[in-house]
């Protein structure tokens, strides 16, 4: 059976798929997927229309497979009320019931879960805090921005503390410091014990933060592992930020290398964008113009557009606050 692990391979799987087809009429939603998810946080990334969402839709229960089965800590959706404790669910659809609060969405949703109504208010409270939107929790939902209502669909999610939490896209509308907060919050997450799966249709956006990626495409699990080695097998390009007082002299040296396929020097020749055929490749190749050109290096890592985002607010503000 193929796995999408964590790196520990000694932890007891999460959710398992087996075997497990859906169709839609003639329509193929996935196809014969065998998966086991473990906790931390995996992404699942395909270009849309690749099955991502049908994928989340099985694992959450609110769609039966046609064959194979799936299970959560060994439960399946036939057992409900055990099921629906275990997991958690944000979907990618911006809807919500008319007229209610932020905190009434949320504690509307633990009754339905069982909980008494003081309880609710505890756990919503709680949810509420940890996507920081305190101040505006008892506002109508109708009020709050794109990203405002993402957030307390995730609060939502996991304010019943879930084994397992599924994400369908639940980085659209957040700006970059949101995402930022998000991620951050994901990583707490799996560090108390939870099965974070992400979906995405951007490698670049959940290399950032996953653990391990499952690549699907047309219905079909096409790669999984870690997020570098999906990059190698795909050939698809990774994007590197550099910030560095020697960022031309970067540049021109980088550009040179096989498999640098762009090098896109910032307008405050303080930075670089560098898109590369084969990451491992360029780091080693970079580390050793680093040692021997003695460059001083302030920051580099993986970029997506929220990380180019950021590093132009973050621009802006130091040129006005010179």
């Amino acid at each position: 059976m193929s796995t999408a692990r964590t790196t520990n391979e000694h932890s007891k799987a999460t959710v398992e798929l087996k075997g497990v087809s859906k169709f839609y009429g003639e329509i193929l939603g996935v196809n014969g997927v065998n998966l086991e998810f473990y906790p931390g946080i995996t992404g699942v990334v395909g270009p849309n229309g690749a099955g991502k969402s049908t994928l989340m839709n099985l694992m959450a229960g609110l769609v039966r497979p046609n064959r194979g089965s799936v299970s959560i800590y060994g439960v399946t959706p036939a057992q409900p009320e055990q099921f629906y404790r275990l997991v958690g669910y944000c979907t990618q659809y911006d809807q919500f019931p008319s007229g209610v609060t932020g905190r009434e969405f949320i504690k509307k949703t633990l009754r339905l879960h069982g909980y008494s109504d003081s309880d609710s208010d505890v756990l919503a409270s709680r949810a509420i805090a940890r996507v920081d939107m305190n101040d505006v929790a008892d506002d109508s939902v109708e009020s709050y921005s794109k990203g405002l209502r993402q957030r307390i669909r995730l609060a939502q999610s996991f304010s019943h503390n879930p084994k397992v939490l599924i994400l369908d896209e639940p980085l659209n509308g957040l700006d970059p410091i949101a995402r930022a907060q998000v991620n951050a919050l994901f990583r707490e997450l799996a560090a108390e014990g939870v099965s974070v799966i992400v979906s995405s249709h951007v490698l670049n956006e959940v290399d950032l933060m996953s653990d391990q990626v499952v690549l699907i495409d047309g219905g079909y699990l096409l790669a999984e592992g870690d997020a570098a080695g999906i990059r190698a097998e795909t050939g698809e390009p990774m994007k590197i930020f550099i910030r560095s007082e020697n960022a031309s002299k970067i540049a021109a040296v980088v550009f040179d290398f096989e498999h640098v396929i762009e090098a896109q020097l910032h307008r405050d020749r303080a930075g670089l964008f560098v898109q590369t055929t084969n990451a491992d490749a360029f780091f080693s190749a970079f580390n050793e113009s680093v040692l021997s050109k003695c460059w001083t290096i302030d920051a580099i890592g993986p970029a997506d557009e929220a990380v180019e985002a950021v590093y132009r607010l973050l621009i802006v503000q130091d040129k006005v606050a010179s």
